[in-house]
Formats: structure tokens, sequence, C-alpha cells
């Protein structure tokens, strides 16, 4: 996708050639024509026909039309809550207008949500040059001085109507959220209660939806970046992504293709980074060029405990609004127990279908046992499908054992269903185990304010490092995205669940990476109305630079699961709103850093000339064009992914002072990892009237070399007998430069290796080296924690230093 050859949507020559070659062959073969942003086209071709256009002087890229998919009140009350500093006049929690305006890819929008308002809202910003598309159930006053701008892009099913507006609600949930107006009294039945607001409530709003039933079509996606550019947008939100495995290329990812020449054109593209965690190297939407969002938790939880007949209660979370008394009335089993006569126990207690005897589940609250359920590859089995399994065979309840859902809260209407974790289920199977009628009850849904600790990382969202380079760290940033409350589409659809004796609420909690981005989206657009000088880069700066890493503890950020969160969970930490308005010093990543990352990661001058206008005329890859040197791109953060100890190793960067003083000097305070050493060059930055600028230089070096013999291990893997000493051994290690070895891939909460056969095997990017030879490892930190099935051990013998 090269860039246009002017901004008033003339094509280029070689474009115009092209095109007219396919229409020459089929007149309807086009299904998009891209002309502002970018040059471009989709069209249906044959196999034969994509391949030959791929040999065409100018052409950059061909690729199939992929399919991407969406990453599905309390919350900014909270964020306030955890700023460090009290800033006059910044985070807005008025009504008023700006003239910036938040562009939504996504499934669309329901209009008539009050969230969505124009009341005492200002004209049109000038210079916006959307439309308002109408259709039959979308007409043009459903535009207004809020939504100021409507669009839709046929996908070419003939069985979905073509509209603006919101089917799925998705769309609308995340618009509000980024964008919607101060309503008082919203609630999901009574649950989140309080006031509803956008992140900034005076931004305008420009949808172009891009995701119907079956997904979102790169091609409808880069039409509307294309169209996003002329339009006039300033920041675009982006709650959609692809799968992270494989990755596409980067010349072939729509995303960071469109984000490319938004950006080039001034515009800030915020995008969730995935909901494909805790597994590590999951993160999608990662080029440099996005500022991307990983997911919280936030200091509200959504609990449904159960009481036992022993008088106990443990804690349970989901949301539903279960009839059952209060009382620990009710027969309470295991899946197990009701074990189908030939089933397999092992899915019974898990259960799986057709393993359980429907006479034996009739009347009974099920234990359903999900803490192993990633080893049965071919199945996915959530709460949500568990529950139609029980229900449909005359359960009255459900109690789902797993780690892999508690902070991504699903509804599940009537029905007494809840989720506990691993930790706390030896108080329920004890008591299942030591009465021959055992009892309980499952209560209703409460919500609990000021949950400790907060924010967590959430369990789902997408994790580092990147696999389009490990020397950026993804995520950027992370947000609240758990169980998020936000404006809904107004029709019943198939991810609405309607209690018995309800209608259809106005507002609904989901969760996801898609719910994180908007609040991130809404404070750039809100950083821009009251700096609007300031370049995408800039925002993107002041925002990660401002973040913190400590929860509402004053402990370290942690994941869902309990450990330390790293860089790789939450990229620089979670948002601020206020520090963010007065960052200080930015990092400006420019044109030119993209340029040759472009080269780093493969890419010759021809081609990038091709991809932007803007390059140079005498533009040539920097020498040593390699991967390393992506850790020196003017980045908000730094990542090294060679980091042996070996040598030194230099970084650069340059920073602009946007402070109020412009006479002002910054000293450093480095904070780095036990057995790291970091120089600054220069220690102070001093900076005046006539020089807002400032290079500086790192100087990174090993302090030392610790040798551990890590010790036998005796225990079984999986119900397997280990072979000598280290099958199945977890290695954990806290630092932001790590070795990642995996027997499958499977999911992380921290950086870790897997030992098998008393080997590992490594990537070489990292800095680790593992011996074959009697497990010794060679690190620069102190101490390894070792994990075997889940029991953790401390090993500290040092046999060696160098």
């Amino acid at each position: 996708m090269g860039a246009t050859d002017s901004t008033n949507g003339s094509i280029r020559k070689d474009h115009a050639y092209v095109l007219n070659t396919v229409l020459r062959r089929n007149k309807k073969a086009l299904v998009h024509n891209y002309k502002y942003g970018f040059s471009g086209f989709a069209a249906r071709l044959s196999k034969d026909e994509a391949n030959s256009i791929a040999q065409e002087p100018g052409v950059v890229s061909v690729f199939p039309n992929p399919t991407l998919k969406l990453h599905t009140t309390r919350s900014w009350d909270f964020l306030k809550l955890q700023t460090c500093v009290k800033i006059d006049s910044t985070f807005s929690n008025s009504s008023s207008s700006s003239n910036v305006v938040i562009g939504m890819l996504d499934s669309g929008i329901w209009p008539e949500a009050e969230s969505f308002s124009d009341n005492g809202m200002g004209p049109i910003p000038p210079g916006w040059k959307g439309i308002c598309m109408t259709s039959d159930d979308f007409n043009a006053s459903n535009c207004n001085r809020k939504i100021i701008g409507a669009r839709y892009y046929p996908d070419g099913n003939d069985d979905v109507t073509i509209t603006a507006r919101d089917k799925a609600g998705h769309g609308t949930h995340t618009a509000s959220t980024a964008a919607g107006n101060v309503v008082s009294g919203a609630s999901y039945y009574g649950l989140a209660t309080g006031t509803a607001k956008g992140g900034s409530p005076e931004s305008r709003l420009a949808i172009y939806k891009v995701c119907y039933n079956h997904g979102c079509l790169g091609s409808s996606i880069l039409a509307a970046f294309d169209d996003a550019i002329s339009d006039g947008v300033n920041v675009l939100s982006i709650s959609l992504g692809g799968d992270p495995d494989p990755e596409p290329d980067l010349t072939e990812d729509v995303i960071a293709i469109g984000a490319f020449h938004a950006v080039e054109h001034g515009i800030l593209v915020v995008c969730s980074a995935g909901n494909a965690g805790p597994r590590y190297s999951t993160v999608t939407n990662d080029a440099p060029w996005i500022l991307t969002v990983g997911a919280t938790t936030i200091d509200r939880s959504l609990q449904s405990n159960i009481v036992l007949g022993n008088n106990k209660v443990v804690k349970g979370e989901a949301i539903n609004l279960s009839p059952l008394s209060k009382s620990a009335d009710y027969p309470l089993i295991t899946g197990e127990s009701a074990k189908a006569t030939n089933a397999d126990s092992a899915k019974a207690r898990k259960c799986h279908r057709n393993s359980l005897d429907k006479k034996k589940i009739k009347g009974n609250i099920v234990i359903c046992d999900g803490i192993n359920d990633d080893d049965d590859d071919d199945d996915d089995y959530r709460t949500i499908k568990k529950i139609a399994i029980v229900k449909d065979l005359g359960g009255l309840g459900l109690v789902h054992i797993t780690d892999k859902e508690e902070a991504d809260a699903d509804s599940y209407g009537d029905f007494p269903a809840t989720i506990v974790r691993s930790k706390d289920d030896a108080t329920i199977l004890q008591y299942v185990n030591s009465t021959r009628n055992p009892k309980a009850t499952i209560l209703p849904t409460t919500t609990v304010i000021d949950y400790k600790p907060a924010p967590m990382v959430a369990i789902f969202s997408s994790r580092g490092p990147s696999a389009l380079s490990k020397n950026i760290i993804k995520p950027d940033i992370a947000a609240p995205g758990a169980a998020i409350l936000a404006a809904w589409t107004g029709i019943h659809n198939d991810e609405t669940i309607i209690p018995k004796g309800k209608i259809l609420s106005p507002y609904n909690i989901i969760s996801g990476t898609s719910m994180s981005c908007p609040h991130v989206s809404g404070l750039a657009a809100s950083i821009k109305s009251k700096n609007p000088t300031w370049s995408p880069s800039a925002i993107k700066s002041a925002i990660m630079t401002s973040a913190t890493q400590i929860n509402n503890m004053k402990a370290p950020i942690t994941t869902d699961l309990g450990s330390v969160a790293t860089p790789y969970d939450y990229g620089a930490g979670e948002i601020t709103t206020t520090e963010s308005f007065q960052p200080g010093l930015v990092y400006e990543t420019t044109t030119m850093d993209y340029f040759n990352y472009l080269c780093y990661i493969g890419l010759n001058p021809t081609t990038i000339k091709m991809i932007s206008k803007t390059v140079p005329k005498n533009f040539s890859c920097p020498e040593d064009a390699t991967p390393d040197r992506i850790s020196n791109i003017n980045y908000p953060s730094i990542a090294i992914s060679k980091f042996t100890g070996k040598e030194i190793v230099n970084v650069s960067r340059t920073v602009t002072n946007i402070g109020e003083e412009d006479e002002t000097v910054y000293s450093a305070i480095v904070d780095v990892p036990n057995g790291v050493k970091v120089q600054l060059i220069p220690e102070k930055l001093e900076f005046t009237k006539s020089r807002k600028t400032k290079n500086l230089l790192l100087l990174m070096k090993l302090a030392w070399h610790a040798v551990f013999r890590i010790a036998a291990a005796e225990a079984p893997v999986d119900g397997r007998d280990t072979q000598p000493a280290l099958r199945g051994a977890r290695v954990h290690c806290y630092i932001y430069v790590v070795a990642f070895c995996s027997r499958k891939r499977e999911k992380v909460e921290r950086f870790h290796g897997f030992f098998t056969n008393n080997k590992a095997r490594v990537l070489e990017d990292f800095s680790w080296v593992i011996s074959r030879v009697g497990g010794i490892i060679v690190t620069p930190w102190k101490h390894l924690l070792v994990e075997f099935l889940g029991h953790e051990k401390r090993f500290g013998k040092m046999v060696g230093r160098n």
C-alpha cells in the first residue's frame, strides 16, 4: 500500500494503470479504491491475476482479504484515584465541546443512546469533511453535533443489512467509553451503578462500520482508514485485530498499513493488544507507530459467592441474577460424581459434553473443574459453554473452578453460575467429601467497590514480546478493560442476555482489550484538545512516560494470577489521567524513525519510497541496518533483546521539553535490575528558550554473572514420570530481558523457560545461556524461582561468579 500523489484524492499513474488493467477484465471486480491517505485497491481476482499484479512496477504487496475480529462508569473514577499529581484544568468531566474528532473503526453505533446526545455542544468543527451515510434504519438526523460522521462498508454478504447502525453492541460500547456524555444513574440491572462517562465527553465521534457478524474485512478496514484520513479525524480507536499466530508480514497487515499512513497525516492510532493472554508473544497491532493497549482490572469486583451447608462462604465472581434462596438448601455435587456410564471420569469432572448423566445432574448445583481444560486442544470449554451443558441436563446451578476467566466477568442472566479460583476450591471439595448430603446456594451478584489489589493485568490481555520485533516493548500501555459498563445496542442479539421479567438494558458490562483501547483513545483526545499542536508521538510519549506501575495498595501491579507484572504484561504501566497532560519531556518518534525501522526489518529504500511520498529523495538505509538497531529509534521505552553482557550496549534518545518552564534542568534517576549497570550521558539535561531538544546516550553493561545449579526434581509432570532432573521445570525470572523456552507455548504469567529431557530450547534473541550439562544456568540475576507442578521453591546455591 503505497502513498498517494496528492491529498486531493488523485491516484498515482501506476495505481491507475494496474486498476484499469483489472477493470478491463472484469468491470465488477473492484471492491474499494484507496486514494486519499494511500494508494491501492481491493478487487476480486484469481490467484494468477494476483500474482501477475504483484510483479507490476510500483506494487508494494498483494495479499488475500483477511477477516479480523473484535477484541471483545467506575473505571474513570478509579483512574483518578490512582493519580499521584493534581493538575488544574486537565481531565474533563463536562459535556462542553471541543474540535477533536475520534474515529471509531468498529461495528457501528446506536445513536439513540443517551451517551451520544449533543445537548450543549457547539457547531461541527470547521474543516470537517466527513459524511453521514443513511439507510433504511439510519437517517440523517441520527448524526448530530456529537456523532458528526457515519460511514459503512459493504462486505459482499447479501444477508447483512448495510447500515451504520450497531446490531452487535460492541461499537456502541467502545464509542461511549471513548467519548460518551456524562450520564447519571447508569447500571446493568442494578449492578455497577454510577455515572457513565467517556474519556473525552467533549470530543466528537466519527463512526466507520467495518465489522459485521462474521468479522471485519481487511478491505473495509483499509477503506475506513482512507476515508478517516480525508475526513479529518484526530484520533483513531481500533478495538479489533488478527490472530497472533501466525502474525502477518508488515506489508500485508491491514491495520499496520492503514495506521502508518494515518500517523503520517498527523492522526494518533490507538489499538487493542488482543485477548490471547496470558500466553507470551500473543500481542497484536504491534507496529511501532501504533499505541498498543493491554487490559487491566479496576477496583470494582462483581461477586457471586457460594454459601456452603457448613455456613462457610467461598468467593465467586460472575454476573448473574440468581433466583436461588440465600440459604444453603440445594444439593451440591461434582461433575465426576454424575458421570455417565462409559464416560471418561476426567471429562465428567470437567463437565464436558456427553460425559454427564442427566438423572444425576437434574436439580443439583454442579461443580465443574476447569483448571486443566487447556489440555483438550480440540475443545473450548469456557463457563458459558458448561452452563449450556448443565442447564440442558436440568442442573440448578454451576460452580466453575478455573483460573482463566475470573476478571473476564460474563453475564449469565438469571442462571446461578459463578467462577471460583483454584486456590479456593479446597474449601468446597473438602466440604463435599465430608458429608453424605452436601448442600449450597449461589448468591446473586453484588457490586464490591474499593476492591484490592487493583489494577491487575487481566488474564485475557495479550502479552509481549512482540513477534514483529523484540527490540520494542509491546503492549505500550495498559488501561481498564475488565467488566466495563458502557452503552449498548437497543436490539436483542446473540450476545445479549435478558433475565426473566426484565427488559433490555441500555448498558452492558463486557471485558476485553476492546474496552481498554477506547479508554486510551478518550484520554488521548482530551490531551489533544488541551494541546492542539502536539504530534501523535508526543501524545503517545506523554501517556507512556506518565504511567504508573503501582496499585491501590502502594505495591507493584500484579497480574490477575498474582505474579508481579512486567513490561511484557502492561508496557509502561497503567494510564494516569492527569500527569499525561504535563509530562515535561517527550520522545518525538519521527517519520524518519519509522523509515529507518522499515530498513531494520529488511525493507529496501526503493520499497520504502513506494510506501511513503514523504521519504527524502536522497534517503538510504543506515549502515548495519539490522533488527538490533531498532532499539535506537526514538521510542518512549527501551528494549534490548540481545544483551549478553560481553560488551557495552549504547542506546540513544532525543527528548523535547514541552514543560511550562523554558529554562529548566532535569536530573536522571535510573532504576535498573540487580547486576545491570546503566550510565546516562549527560546526567543532567539543561533546556533553554532556544534549546528545546537534547540528545542523551545510555550505556548498559552487566555488573557480574552469577551461576546457579538447579536442584533435581522428583515430582512428575502432568502425571508422567520425569526423566532425569528437570523435565517440566518452570523457571521464572524477574527481569525485562529474558529467555523463553517452551514445551508447547503454553500460557505464562511471568517470563519463563521450560526444560524438557534435561535440555532447553532457547530463542537466540535472549540473554540467558542455559547449559545442557547438569542443568546449569548462567544469568546476571541473583536468584531464580523454579516451579514444579505449581509448587514454588527458591534455589540460590551459587557455584560460581565471574
